[in-house]
């Protein structure tokens, strides 16, 4: 029998209510109250979000963050600065429990990133997993790289037609797995770089290759122009294939709503953006 999981698309919002949003469904999911849920978000404005544990002040050009009108947050899982423009975010929250989940954070993303792959298959792309095989690239994981998400490597790559994706982040807190990340419509590589902060240009040029190598864009690799509409109904039929679920959508209580508006808080506070 398929199981049935929450579905939540909850639109265009600003990076405080998004990540409150992810963070108060975790905490719903951990005391029992919804089963397992997929969400797919936009942001409102154009935000950089940055990972858990990244220095603030020392990689992150905050004054052209604000010049250019970005929002800027700081998420509750690891990784590195993403540029939320042109995107479809979404978020997997489940029981650390749930059957379909293996222990380990790579079998638990490859689980959960099999959504993707079905989805990039769904709008006629070319895509697989690759395993990185020699020892040399099992090392090549373990380095810390640049401030700029997609470059860092994860031990399940989806290749999308010849090109390595990454920018998925997961966390496990209260016994529960939340897995968020950006499906990457639309992108301007030279607008993100800007707003990080390389002690000289040369690296800042390296790194920008490597993440074009990293990042790829569906309207890069697409031969139509792909709506954020066709990429929602892709992905989350992609998401039902790839977890063998179905949905049903779910509508928050007014008080779950109040909880997320608390969290707001946090993320909106000065003492979270800055905490390192």
């Amino acid at each position: 029998m398929t199981e049935t999981w929450n579905f939540i698309n909850t639109g265009s919002k600003d990076p405080y209510y998004n990540m409150a949003m992810d963070e108060a469904l975790l905490n719903f999911v951990s005391r029992g109250e919804i089963d397992p849920v997929i969400r797919f978000y936009t942001w409102n404005p154009a935000t950089l979000s940055i990972g858990y544990f990244q220095r603030l002040k020392k990689e992150i050009d905050i004054e052209k963050v604000k010049e250019k009108g970005y929002g800027l947050v700081r998420r509750q899982t690891g990784g590195r600065g993403v540029l939320h423009d042109k995107e479809l975010t979404y978020s997997v929250i489940v029981p650390e429990s749930h059957p379909k989940m293996p222990t380990t954070v790579t079998e638990a993303y490859r689980v959960i990133s099999q959504g993707l792959l079905e989805g990039f298959k769904n709008l006629g792309f070319e895509t697989y997993f690759a395993v990185p095989r020699s020892k040399e690239e099992r090392e090549k994981l373990k380095q810390p790289r640049s401030s700029v998400c997609f470059d860092a490597p994860s031990w399940y790559e989806l290749v999308v037609e010849g090109r390595k994706i990454a920018g998925s982040a997961q966390t496990r807190q209260k016994g529960v797995i939340l897995q968020h990340g950006s499906i990457l419509q639309d992108i301007d590589v030279d607008e993100l770089f800007d707003l990080f902060i390389f002690k000289h240009d040369r690296l800042k040029n390296k790194m920008k290759e490597a993440f074009v190598d990293k990042a790829v864009a569906i309207n890069d690799i697409s031969e139509k122009h792909i709506t954020l509409n066709e990429m929602e109904n892709a992905f989350k039929e992609g998401f039902k294939e790839g977890l063998q679920i179905e949905f049903k959508p779910l509508i928050l209580t007014d008080e779950q709503m109040n909880e997320v508006k608390e969290l707001e808080e946090k993320f909106r506070s000065d003492e979270w953006t800055y905490r390192k």
